[in-house]
């Protein structure tokens, strides 16, 4: 498994995110895991022939690099077969172009991985004829060989939010607003300024109305206070002389 079987209990515990074909194991991108033997250390060669040996060899790799999407199946069929509803053919090699499997096609599923509950963590190839592998899945044959796939539920990295604060004593009762300082209006073409005694009407009180006159005269520190009556009778002034000069 990987690039060495013994190296599959070193996978990182991810789910794949893509899968190809390459024509050599050393030529599998950055990243890649190669699947270049089967579970009992033969030769995982894809394209080779039962009777002869070819020149042509196909490997499966994967990778598990963080991706939106995930790998939640994959199957083998048939090269004249149509192809199942949402999965998509991968019939080129990564790194040549070329065609990946002769008269088979190895077919991929992909889904969000927001959206996706299992997706496959491993694939293991063996030798048709002498092993199953526990707790894997056969998607299908090709050449003698079976290839195997380990599901798992998928971890999804939940957006928690922090809870919303309670709202506070003082913005259930937010207290009364108290101007200190004047308001500013716009009047006309210049600025008029009010301040906390506008509009506060000013009047004599209803039980100091009718008493004037019945006030009687204060000495407060030598300064006599006298009524309105007693100011005119005092002071008054009857401008007879100047009235005299006119005439």
């Amino acid at each position: 498994m990987s690039k060495l079987s013994e190296e599959s209990n070193q996978l990182p515990t991810e789910p794949i995110t893509a899968i190809g074909v390459v024509t050599s194991p050393s030529k599998a991108p950055n990243g890649y895991y190669v699947v270049a033997q089967t579970t009992d250390g033969a030769d995982a060669d894809l394209w080779k022939d039962g009777l002869f040996k070819s020149k042509v060899t196909r490997y499966l790799c994967f990778s598990k690099e963080t991706k939106p999407e995930v790998v939640v199946d994959i199957k083998l069929i048939d090269s004249k077969d149509p192809l199942p509803d949402f999965f998509t053919a991968m019939p080129e090699t990564i790194d040549t172009k070329e065609a990946a499997m002769r008269k088979r096609r190895l077919c991929v599923k992909m889904m969000p991985r927001e959206a996706a509950e299992t997706a496959v963590y491993d694939i293991q190839i063996t030798t048709k004829s002498k092993y199953q592998v526990v707790n894997y899945t056969c998607k299908g044959e090709i050449n003698s060989m079976g290839i195997w796939c380990k599901m798992g539920d998928v971890a999804r990295k939940l957006n928690q939010r922090a809870p919303a604060p309670l709202p506070s004593e003082a913005q259930i009762n937010p207290p009364r607003r108290i101007m200190s300082s004047p308001l500013y209006e716009q009047l006309g073409g210049g600025i008029y300024t009010m301040t906390a005694l506008d509009d506060v009407p000013f009047t004599v009180s209803e039980k100091f109305r009718g008493k004037i006159k019945e006030m009687q005269q204060v000495n407060l520190m030598g300064i006599t206070i006298k009524s309105l009556a007693e100011i005119e009778e005092e002071f008054h002034y009857n401008f007879g002389t100047e009235r005299s000069v006119a005439l």
